[in-house]
């Protein structure tokens, strides 16, 4: 592959690494937050749960730095169009702020996730309690165990969304390409309308 084809790699890369992170995502506060809800122990809830994203992480956070690091590799190759086409550096640096507000939201996410773990162990230990499911609390759920995993579920909600908004933001980029939208591009900058 010469230089000239080396964004296509890095395009590639960046798309995948999108696809695990959002597919993940989804499928974490789709399946996996819940896949323990017909246990009857809350302590197994929340460990089922814990167990998938511990084994999932390491590939999500592959995903993201995907993301992160051909993302940085398509700015640099599209240096030009940061200068000369209109709208494409407002656009490029709204993308980079919502991968990294993403990227943000799921070590959040993580991290609420094993303060639910240690909570969770730690009721446990005194007695018993119980909950809807690893992220959803029920009556019989402490407060402070409740408080995280509403925590939780908004965040988790959260990182699909962003996730899915760079999605699309790498879409509307790649579409700048098209030789109309690259001539109407140029000549909004040159002259401003």
């Amino acid at each position: 592959m010469s230089t000239d084809d080396s964004h296509v790699l890095a395009q590639a890369v960046h798309d995948l690494g999108s696809a695990l992170w959002f597919g993940g995502a989804v499928m974490g506060v789709a399946g996996v937050n819940k896949a323990g809800a017909g246990l009857n122990d809350a302590a197994d809830k929340v460990k089922v749960a814990d167990a998938a994203w511990s084994r999932f992480a390491p590939a999500e956070w592959a995903g993201i730095a995907a993301v992160l690091g051909a993302g940085t590799q398509l700015t640099k190759a599209s240096k030009g169009r940061l200068a000369t086409q209109h709208g494409w550096a407002r656009a490029g640096s709204t993308k980079a702020a919502v991968a990294v507000l993403g990227a943000a939201a799921t070590g959040y996410a993580a991290y609420t996730g094993q303060k639910i773990g240690q909570l969770s162990k730690q009721a446990a230990k005194s007695g018993g309690f119980d909950v809807k499911d690893a992220s959803t609390p029920n009556a019989q759920t402490p407060p402070e165990i409740a408080a995280w995993q509403k925590k939780q579920r908004l965040v988790q909600y959260a990182v699909p969304l962003l996730s899915g908004a760079n999605i699309v933001l790498n879409a509307y980029l790649t579409q700048t390409y098209r030789p109309g939208a690259a001539a109407k591009g140029f000549a909004r900058k040159l002259l401003p309308i």
